[in-house]
């Protein structure tokens, strides 16, 4: 029997601190694409629509792509900009008869009227094709799953790994479980266990630590006949919202009471070791002395010094123009370095009256809200560069694919290269900057903003990685932050 699939991808990951709304503009700065279009793009590299179309072709589905569309992190999305985002699928529900519906979200996204985005996704779609056509979704680790996301949604399956490398996989084995269902051989549902915190400690490390264990608790479980998929999900801890936090995912069928105490052990454990921190963040003062130290035993053969500044993570909803990391920089002396990105669209704006060689004095980074991580920089520097912005990723994230910062420049500043962009995105690919003439496996120091996704491109050509704070919007001490909405007591702001 040929199956009829309706597929979409609406990604974003919503840090509702930030005062910047996401609206539709901040979707088409990175992909909003429709059907064949999106097919073309993505369908060839590791994301979840490319895991789609290859349980498609195994099991010869009828499969009709409806948008891929995802937008940097950032502030709500706008109500109106959800509308349109949602629309294409809900058009294609409404006309084509279908089978099954599988989605590549997020799990992290506020929209203007509700804490909630996917939730009332789904809520939406099930009003038009009802309750008895199985959906199954993917879900970035970093979502806050919501009791009514796993009520609507029979099957859920998280990516495995932070870094993030494993997309099509993922979306390969939530397709495999639709099949199942789809053909009648399976009635999965999901359940959703979470905690009293705000994320998981680490943020969900995958590389070391306790989620490995963790990890190799779930998939032991998967090996039961009722059991299709575990998830652990760290959260995003840096939304105000009353559903938060770290949750496990079990899609099963049958008798809930085994997958129940399941998913308590491994929350009981994320709950019992969140004194357990991997990270050491240093001060950007800190930080710097580091850098200088290394500088000064730098002979070219043992790597740069990867700074990764986690508060600034343009990834996490960060503005990325915090300047306090460059400016301990600049005043320690480091020099053979290359910083990025510094999201400041003015400068760069105002570098196109030069040409490459000039020298330029401007006001750099810090304008959106200089209070985090710092203010604007007077500096004076050299312009290496203009560009459009526009590069092909090469790393295990974005490897194959297009992306762009928008109007670009690299100006150098008392031996520091910063790459100035348009639009913000984290640094964890090495075309990032190799695309605009900084080769980051030459220099002694590679600063970037970014949490830890940057490992997976940059470790391999890394003599030591450290990371800092620079007290920026996506700071780790949450307690800097005010909250409102999330239900208390709730680590660690009630210790």
């Amino acid at each position: 029997m040929t199956f009829r699939v309706l597929t979409a991808e609406i990604s974003h990951e919503t840090n509702p601190f930030s005062i910047r709304p996401t609206d539709l503009t901040a979707f088409k700065e990175r992909y909003f694409l429709f059907g064949e279009e999106a097919i073309r793009t993505c369908g060839q590299a590791n994301t979840e629509l490319a895991g789609f179309l290859d349980v498609a072709q195994a099991h010869r589905w009828q499969l009709t792509h409806a948008v891929s569309a995802s937008a940097r992190p950032g502030g709500r999305v706008t109500s109106a900009t959800f509308a349109a985002l949602i629309e294409p699928l809900l058009e294609l529900a409404r006309t084509q008869l279908c089978d099954g519906i599988l989605l590549a979200l997020h799990g992290a996204m506020v929209i203007e009227d509700s804490d909630d985005g996917e939730g009332e996704l789904l809520a939406r779609l099930r009003a038009v094709v009802g309750p008895d056509i199985p959906i199954a979704i993917t879900l970035d680790p970093h979502a806050n799953v919501t009791e009514r996301m796993a009520e609507l949604a029979n099957i859920a399956v998280s990516f495995k790994t932070y870094p993030h490398v494993d997309m099509r996989a993922c979306a390969v084995q939530a397709g495999q479980i639709l099949q199942r269902a789809m053909a009648g051989e399976i009635a999965p549902r999901t359940l959703c266990v979470g905690r009293p915190m705000l994320e998981e400690v680490n943020g969900g490390r995958t590389d070391v630590g306790p989620m490995i264990e963790r990890l190799a608790i779930a998939r032991a479980h998967e090996q039961r006949p009722d059991v299709f998929a575990v998830s652990i999900n760290a959260g995003f801890g840096n939304a105000d919202i009353v559903e938060v936090g770290p949750t496990v995912l079990v899609t099963f069928e049958g008798e809930p009471e085994p997958h129940q105490k399941l998913a308590d052990q491994i929350a009981d454990d994320i709950w019992n070791r969140r004194m357990e921190v991997l990270n050491d963040y240093l001060s950007v003062e800190e930080a710097a002395a580091q850098a200088v130290a290394h500088s000064a035993a730098f002979d070219g053969a043992q790597g740069p010094l990867v700074v990764a500044d986690y508060a600034d993570n343009p990834g996490g909803g960060a503005y990325g123009d915090a300047t306090a990391l460059l400016a301990a920089l600049l005043d320690a002396g480091v020099s053979n370095a290359c910083f990025g990105p510094l999201v400041d669209p003015e400068a760069v704006c105002d570098l196109q009256a030069h040409v490459a060689g000039d020298t330029v004095t401007l006001s750099l980074g810090g304008k959106t809200e200089p209070r985090m991580g710092g203010g604007p920089l007077m500096l004076s520097g050299t312009l290496k560069l203009l560009s459009d912005g526009a590069y092909i990723g090469s790393g295990p994230i974005l490897g194959g694919l297009k992306r762009s910062w928008g109007p670009t420049a690299v100006f150098a500043v008392a031996g520091i290269e910063i790459l100035i962009v348009s639009n913000g995105s984290q640094l964890l690919d090495l075309e990032q900057f190799r695309a605009f003439g900084i080769e980051p496996a030459s220099k002694s120091v590679v600063a970037l903003k970014s949490m830890q996704h940057f490992r997976a491109a940059f470790e391999p050509i890394a003599a030591k990685i450290i990371v800092c704070d620079s007290g920026a919007l996506c700071t780790p001490d949450l307690r800097r932050l005010t909250y409102h909405r999330v239900p208390r007591p709730i680590f660690p702001l009630d210790g």
